[in-house]
């Protein structure tokens, strides 16, 4: 069973919420022999996607963002307490949420996965 119209080739539809991110592959598809890129109102054979943050459980609030930046500076849950002006309990407690949301072992390691995940910048 062939998924395309040997015509026309594969068409192919890109879903991708950051615009920039979608035009740049669009660039690099419509490159491929036998590729054609679909509009948003067209039929296609195929689409590319990019998962919502949220569906995978990565959506941080502003408060965690802020949090693990200082995760990744090394400070202590009393030091970022300080810095953000809460409480020490109210900075564990927002440290051990992003561990759980990560999937970490522990402050390190919930480091490393953001910065592999791409919400924080080392």
């Amino acid at each position: 069973m062939s998924i395309s119209d040997p015509a026309t080739g594969l068409r192919l539809a890109i879903r991708i919420d950051d615009p920039a991110l979608a035009a740049r592959l669009a660039e690099m598809l419509s490159q491929v022999p036998e590729l054609r890129i679909t509009g948003a109102d067209e039929a296609a054979d195929l689409v590319l996607s990019a998962p919502d943050a949220s569906e995978n459980g990565f959506e941080l609030t502003p408060r965690e963002r802020d949090v693990i930046a200082l995760l990744a500076e090394g400070l202590s849950n009393k030091a970022i307490g300080q810095r953000l002006g809460i409480a020490p309990d109210t900075a564990k407690f927002h440290v051990g949420r992003l561990i759980d949301k990560l999937d970490a072992t522990g402050r390190t390691d919930a480091v490393a996965h953001a910065a592999r995940r791409g919400i924080i910048h080392l």
